[in-house]
């Protein structure tokens, strides 16, 4: 994987090519066709959205001359209402996130990360302030951003699993969670709970390898955390399967009742789909205001 200093060094030369994930996130970015972000109704911003006829309470100042010089009416000019919204990111970087039970298979981190710096590019274009929780990069817009995510997202965590950075949640931010959820179910429900408690509302995406989700082994295999603090050795493993197979059915069904009570969207990507549907979904989520 590229390291932080190369991905600095490279960004700082116009002539060097992009680093490998922020050049796949561009492209997967560049195949999700989107359209604008403002919101389409009248008020401040810059881009023109309709005229209509002048009403009692218009200023004559509002006026667009040259479009009502065309008929005997007088016509204002409106604007879409923009406002740039907060997206505050956390991505799981803890070793549990490495696993990928195929070489041709992306690892669940690095699925994670595409994902995530390809909904951030497409925010930030449409004048979003995107940035982590926590306070080592907060929200902010332009090209210079999308380097800064693409470094942090580079950096690991350590234990076998992530847990939610829920400080520095701005109030009534919108937010993306991402990751495998497999550790202590007690920490994403705090992080959840918190950032609702300020109003914020976003989605969490739980991203699992397909052997996770099948358990194909069978007789004698052993089980190691990708961390290597936690071993399991069994000659039948065939018989784990039922009791593996309703635990992390469990653990999805808690994961969706905490989002549901928190106003949070749920959802689940294994690392055989295409990221493009991920993406798609995503951005269709943050926007959701349901």
């Amino acid at each position: 994987m590229i390291s932080i200093a190369q991905l600095r060094s490279s960004a700082e030369l116009a002539s060097a090519s992009l680093p490998p994930l922020l050049a796949q996130a561009e492209h997967l970015a560049g195949t999700v066709l989107l359209g604008e972000h403002g919101r389409r109704r009248s008020g401040l911003g810059d881009d023109f959205w309709q005229y209509r006829p002048m009403q009692e309470g218009d200023a004559p100042r509002m006026i667009d001359w040259r479009r009502s010089a065309k008929t005997d009416a007088q016509f204002v000019r409106q604007r879409e209402w923009q406002i740039a919204q907060s997206v505050m990111l956390w991505v799981d970087q803890a070793p549990s996130m490495t696993f990928a039970s195929d070489n041709n298979l992306a690892t669940k981190g690095d699925r994670a990360r595409l994902l995530t710096l390809a909904i951030a590019i497409l925010l930030i274009r449409s004048g979003e302030r995107v940035g982590l929780t926590g306070t080592l990069l907060p929200p902010r817009r332009g090209e210079a951003q999308i380097l800064r995510l693409t470094e942090m997202l580079l950096q690991k965590e350590l234990g076998d699993y992530g847990m939610p950075e829920a400080r520095a949640m701005l109030p009534h931010a919108r937010a993306l969670f991402v990751s495998d959820f497999m550790g202590e179910f007690e920490n994403f429900e705090a992080a959840l709970t918190k950032a609702a408690d300020r109003g914020v509302r976003g989605v969490c995406l739980q991203i699992l390898d397909p052997a996770e989700e099948a358990f194909p082994f069978k007789g004698r295999a052993i089980f190691e955390s990708m961390g290597q603090t936690v071993r399991h050795e069994t000659k039948k493993a065939d018989d784990l399967r039922d009791r593996y197979l309703d635990r992390l059915a469990e653990r999805k069904e808690r994961l969706r009742s905490l989002c549901s009570l928190t106003d949070w969207h749920y959802g689940q990507h294994r690392t055989n789909d295409t990221a493009q549907s991920a993406l798609l979904w995503l951005h269709r989520a943050l926007e959701s205001r349901t």
